[in-house]
């Protein structure tokens, strides 16, 4: 996608680079005053667990590859690059913290790069580079070159033989739009409504007051009583003490409580706002408030289907067309198991493989296998009903089988 008039002459001014950064989503700035950057909406709550939900969802989800037999398929355990993507991606990570790495890039950054280690033509090891010491270009062949500052201070440009990058969505086909900085005003009021509540509660959540007399205070009487007044009354631990006022002096309470200025109705809401932003049921970080018995179901199935499913497409893809030998493309393919998290309760999912095993659809042994437990002699048969074969009994017996009765 390109902008407008990108190619064509133009009467008005020229934007500014902070304009420019601001329409493309790399300005930090806010109107709240504070600079919202991907480790300070970490410090959020609200972000935090929506952030953590969703690496901690797919990183523990098992990845392997496989390989297309005709109609059917098998895992590839003999290939270099299975062993990478489900045991160990390199020498220092499990599956577990790269793919939480990943999502966590995806999610504060928009993008994530990796270098590829390579032996024999094969990619070996994965190893996570910063995305903001790496800048990505289009040369001109149309190709993807990576400018990369490594932790040396040395850069280099890369080429995608070299640089395994996944994003998520993009304007351009190339860089991924960083979900920080486009909802920057949000992240911000949700902090800003934090230090607010907290400058609240350590001034003894008294906003404000006055101490009114209708006598004329000496600047010393005036120094001494402010010192005594933030002294004993300022902070939680002196909360309601009562106050000892001189000189005819009165406290008068000009404060408004915190649901008159709708302070918690506020940070309900920039939570909504916050799991919107990463498409997150709220009952996923701990607000229950529109959750009941009969939906928690469908609210989970929902999660899977509509926040993780195309963060595993996205990796997939990157990984049949970014790790695989070109080779062996279309052959071989990586695939997330999501199984464990669309499993039921064990009554649903009881119900479901004894309909499966009446149908045909699954052997007993397929079904052990689902509940990880070990086969038994005789559970590879798969049924079917009489009712639905292309030649059914109707309950006669031929004559072969009427002359070994007679026989008998």
């Amino acid at each position: 996608m390109f902008f407008a008039g990108m190619f064509t002459k133009s009467d008005k001014p020229v934007t500014t680079a902070a304009e420019l950064a601001q329409d493309i989503g790399l300005s930090y700035d806010t109107y709240t005053g504070k600079r919202v950057s991907s480790q300070r909406a970490m410090r959020l709550t609200a972000v935090f667990g929506c952030v953590r939900v969703l690496a901690e969802s797919i990183g523990m989800l098992p990845c392997s590859i496989f390989k297309t037999i005709g109609r059917g398929k098998e895992k590839a355990t003999a290939e270099r690059l299975n062993k990478l993507v489900s045991m160990k991606p390199n020498g220092y990570m499990t599956p577990q913290e790269f793919w939480e790495l990943l999502i966590v890039c995806l999610c504060l950054r928009g993008n994530f790069y990796a270098y590829k280690v390579k032996a024999l033509g094969e990619v070996v090891e994965l190893l996570p580079i910063d995305p903001g010491c790496v800048i990505p270009k289009l040369n001109s062949n149309w190709e993807p070159v990576y400018q990369v500052t490594f932790p040396d201070g040395s850069t280099d440009v890369l080429g995608q033989d070299d640089i395994w990058h996944v994003r998520i969505l993009t304007l351009d086909g190339l860089v991924g739009l960083n979900p920080v900085s486009y909802a920057r005003e949000a992240i911000s009021l949700g902090l800003a409504t934090e230090e607010h509540g907290s400058r609240l509660f350590s001034n003894g959540a008294v906003t404000s007051g006055v101490l009114r007399t209708e006598q004329t205070l000496s600047d010393l009487a005036y120094d001494r009583l402010k010192k005594d007044f933030e002294e004993r009354h300022q902070g939680l631990g002196n909360a309601h003490k009562p106050m000892i006022l001189e000189m005819g002096l009165d406290w008068k309470s000009m404060a408004l409580s915190a649901e008159d200025s709708q302070f918690l109705e506020t940070r309900k809401f920039q939570l909504e706002e916050i799991c919107r932003l990463f498409r997150v049921p709220m009952h996923m970080v701990q607000n229950t408030d529109r959750a009941t018995y009969s939906n928690i179901e469908e609210l989970g199935m929902g999660f899977i289907n509509y926040s993780l499913i195309p963060y595993l497409t996205r990796i997939e893809q990157r990984i049949n067309i970014g790790l695989v030998r070109e080779s062996k493309q279309g052959t071989y393919y990586a695939k997330f198991n999501v199984g464990a998290l669309l499993r039921g309760d064990m009554k649903s999912r009881f119900e479901a493989y004894a309909t499966a095993i009446n149908w045909g659809m699954y052997s007993p042994n397929d079904c052990l296998e689902l509940e990880d437990r070990n086969p038994r002699q005789g559970g590879d048969v798969y049924l079917t009903p009489m009712n639905m074969t292309t030649k059914p009994s109707d309950g006669s017996k031929t004559k072969q089988e009427e002359g070994n009765n007679h026989a008998d």
